[in-house]
This record gives structure tokens, C-alpha cells and sequence, in this order.
């Protein structure tokens, strides 16, 4: 199970990192929720992702530490690429189920401006 979990946290973010916005539907379970942003769905994470590299259109996530127990991964990342600041840091928490991500939570530095 461990194995399974690390491999699809890193086709996440390979997959954010390629622009590969429609590979959400083989990464994401068709009822994934994010609990930071309240939304459901492969296709909410496809219109974050483009929206995000719409404002931010050299980031790259770079995966710093993870830790992984059962189905569910802790993930440490930076974000290079963003104008004007430093690299934020994000940490997140999946849930995989059936070698896709079910479910997310996280906080980020990101700064965003008012």
C-alpha cells in the first residue's frame, strides 16, 4: 500500500508540473474532495490547476519530504516560479483509495495579494 500511495502523490504533482490538466480524471476517484477549497471532483482540481498556472505560469512544485502510512501520504513541497517572493511552502495530507487520491487537506504560504 505504501508504494501505491508515494506513486500517486508524485503523479500528482508530476502531472501539475507537465500542464497535464487532464490527467486528473486518472489521478483523482470521480468523488475526490478537497477540504481546503470545498470542492468535489477530478474536474474542480482541473480549473485550480489551470487557473493557478494562468497567474503563475513557470511554477513548478517541488516535493521536499514525504511521509507515508497505510493510505495516506504527508507531503512537504515549495513552489518556484512565483514572482516576487519567496518559495511558499505547502504541506498536504491525501487519502488514496484504489491507487488514486480520494481526498486532500493543506495549508500553504502562499501569498496572496487582497
Amino acid at each position: 500500500m505504501t508504494d501505491e500511495v508515494r506513486a500517486a502523490a508524485l503523479r500528482m504533482y508530476a502531472a501539475f508540473n507537465a500542464y497535464e490538466h487532464t490527467a486528473t480524471d486518472k489521478i483523482f476517484t470521480p468523488d475526490f474532495f478537497s477540504h481546503p477549497l470545498g470542492t468535489t471532483g477530478p474536474e474542480s482540481v482541473t480549473r485550480s490547476w489551470q487557473r493557478f498556472h494562468e497567474t503563475f505560469p513557470d511554477a513548478q512544485v517541488v516535493v521536499e519530504d514525504m511521509v507515508v502510512e497505510g493510505n495516506t501520504a504527508a507531503v512537504r513541497t515549495s513552489v518556484r516560479g512565483l514572482p516576487g517572493q519567496e518559495p511558499p511552502t505547502m504541506l498536504e495530507i491525501f487519502r488514496v483509495r484504489d491507487g488514486r487520491i480520494a481526498e486532500l487537506w493543506g495549508l500553504s504560504s502562499l501569498r496572496r495579494d487582497p
